[in-house]
């Protein structure tokens, strides 16, 4: 096994600090770290997609599993402790320099692939949302290893009726299976966040016949993006949507939140007849 230098002397060698305008916080426990390596099974072998590498804390344990990672960073900082593992590992670490919300992760990796990232706080929703609205499913990820503010967390794999649910815990349950596979201390990271994480594991499942994910997509954002009115007046400006809540027997006088997934499944495949 590679020896490396551990991730505080590698940090302090390259003068890193965590940037906060890009939502940053470093991991540095390699026993956690390789314990999110592993969620996904056995990655020798296999290409694995990171966003956000940062320093390499989880790059390295990925590396050490035998992935062929892809990892997107736009920090140029980060770039030189990045091309050490690139050396410590030859030919299974490319490093791409820019935004992952303008990368084509499917090109960049040259094929299907896990991902696999502790995402940066202020674009880790947005990403997510993206691989989930893909319009090809299967999609171009095997399974997803994401680290998330606890918060974020629980909205994805909220149920029908709790505090959590909405347009996300829609979007993530109703073709894929998302649980929360660890916990992690803010202690954790440097510099520590204002808020507990965890770590959410998607797998692709198989998708409902005759539902549109971007009729779903609409039908979702309508519903929730005013959550606390009446069916009858958050959908009433999208077309075919009362309509189908008629066909559907669902009462418009209830709420988005007492909405099943499979209730929304069943609306987004009416709406798209």
């Amino acid at each position: 096994m590679t020896s490396l230098p551990p991730l505080r002397e590698v940090i302090a060698a390259h003068n890193l600090r965590a940037s906060k305008a890009l939502g940053q916080n470093f991991l540095l426990d390699e026993q956690l770290l390789d314990r999110i390596a592993a969620i996904p099974g056995d990655l020798a072998g296999t290409r694995v997609f990171e966003v956000g590498p940062g320093p390499g804390g989880l790059t390295r344990a990925l590396l050490r599993a035998g992935a062929l990672v892809t990892a997107v960073e736009r920090d140029a900082r980060c770039l030189p402790a990045l091309a050490e593992l690139a050396d410590a590992f030859p030919g299974q670490l490319h490093v791409i320099e820019d935004d992952a919300l303008r990368v084509d992760p499917l090109e960049a990796c040259g094929g299907p692939a896990h991902i696999v990232a502790n995402l940066p706080y202020n674009i880790g929703t947005a990403l997510l949302v993206g691989w989930l609205e893909s319009g090809i499913w299967p999609p171009w990820w095997l399974s997803a290893t994401l680290m998330f503010q606890a918060e974020v967390a629980e909205r994805i794999i909220a149920p029908a009726g709790s505090d959590a649910y909405g347009r996300l815990a829609v979007l993530s349950q109703w073709r894929s299976k998302a649980r929360i596979a660890m916990k992690v201390h803010r202690s954790a990271f440097t510099p520590p966040p204002k808020v507990m994480s965890a770590v959410v594991h998607i797998v692709p499942a198989d998708a409902p016949d005759g539902v549109d994910v971007a009729t779903l997509s609409r039908l979702t954002a309508a519903a929730f993006g005013q959550r606390r009115k009446m069916l009858r007046q958050s959908l009433k400006g999208l077309p075919g949507a009362l309509e189908a809540l008629e066909q559907a027997g669902i009462d418009a006088s209830r709420r988005a939140e007492t909405l099943t997934v499979d209730d929304f499944v069943e609306l987004a495949r009416l709406m798209a007849r």
